[in-house]
């Protein structure tokens, strides 16, 4: 199978291409070089339907990871022309190739925050302009397969994504417990929905290779979800250190976050800390993922594991170097 991987230099894309390395045919489309695999990468912009076509030429299967996901994309239009515009113009490459099979990475955000773990069935709720870019994502994708039923679709919808040299909130997190530096904002008992990359790129490929026939919907977590007080024992094991917890009330977590909102407002940088992001720490991010889990796909690593993995890599043998990928 040859497949092409839009957004391919990214952190799932790497992990996807180091995974599939050597057992099909690759090429890697991208705005961007990438650090691992500059010998199969082709500089494209998912917003540049001519070229995108022409370089999907001889492709058989598309995985399509290419999108803006920060939380503090500028200008908001950014989020519908990648991911939604975005979407349309893979659609046009491939049928212009007679490309037949595509895997969608979308995301949980579809289902909005504090939802009692959703199935893939639940309604669409979501908060943010990333949230709503993606649900336009999926409906122009499944408007697309009601006028091609021969097609095969996968929508994958994973929670947040971590794993080494990712620098995204779980890598934020994960370095505030392990320093100390941690505010445990509310009682810790919320769970946090995650999934490791190596878990994710064994899914794409398990999709790529099973699914024969339709457009299939499938949340993805790891299981069990973890607690944040659990999270903290855990990063306490692997670190071997005792890491103090203070609990602090909601509503002084939130006060800090708008604090910090006013703070990089005026000095116009991207701060760590913000309103947004008290509010996902505190969130209960539980998912419905059963479907994933009893299609046969067995993850290789579980999330104790890839916790551990993540830990020792990034802060105890501290080998990302300059290697690491910006992420939410």
């Amino acid at each position: 199978m040859n497949i092409a991987i839009i957004g391919g230099s990214g952190f799932v894309g790497t992990r996807l291409i180091q995974f599939l390395d050597g057992q099909q045919v690759l090429k890697n489309i991208d705005k961007r070089e990438s650090h691992f695999y500059p010998e199969i990468t082709h500089i494209a912009n998912v917003l540049d339907k001519e070229t995108l076509a022409r370089e999907l030429q001889g492709m058989d299967a598309v995985v399509l990871l290419a999108a803006e996901h920060r939380d503090d994309v500028t200008p908001i239009s950014l989020y519908y022309d990648v991911n939604v515009q975005g979407m349309r113009n893979t659609l046009e490459a491939m049928e212009r190739n007679g490309i037949k099979r595509l895997v969608f990475t979308s995301s949980v955000a579809v289902y909005g925050l504090n939802k009692e773990n959703p199935n893939e069935d639940f309604p669409a709720d979501p908060f943010n302009h990333y949230g709503k870019s993606k649900w336009q994502a999926e409906q122009v994708l499944k408007d697309w397969h009601g006028r091609h039923p021969d097609c095969v679709v996968s929508i994958l919808r994973p929670t947040v994504i971590f794993g080494e040299r990712n620098r995204g909130n779980v890598y934020n997190l994960l370095h505030q417990i392990s320093t100390g530096a941690f505010l445990m904002i509310g009682k810790g008992e919320n769970k946090k929905a995650m999934a490791y990359v190596g878990n994710i790129v064994a899914f794409i490929d398990f999709l790529l290779r099973n699914q024969q026939s339709g457009l299939e919907i499938y949340n993805y977590t790891d299981k069990p979800d973890f607690t944040m007080n659990e999270l903290v024992t855990l990063v306490s094991k692997v670190m071997n250190k005792h890491i103090p917890s203070v609990h602090f009330p909601y509503w002084l977590g939130m006060l800090g976050g708008y604090a910090f909102d006013v703070l990089a407002f005026l000095s116009r940088k991207k701060l760590v800390i913000s309103s947004v992001r008290v509010k996902k720490f505190c969130a209960t991010t539980q998912f419905d993922s059963s479907k994933a889990h009893k299609s046969g796909f067995v993850p290789p690593f579980t999330l104790e594991q890839g916790l551990s993995r993540t830990l020792e890599f990034e802060f105890i043998h501290k080998a990302a170097g300059d290697k690491i990928f910006e992420t939410e």
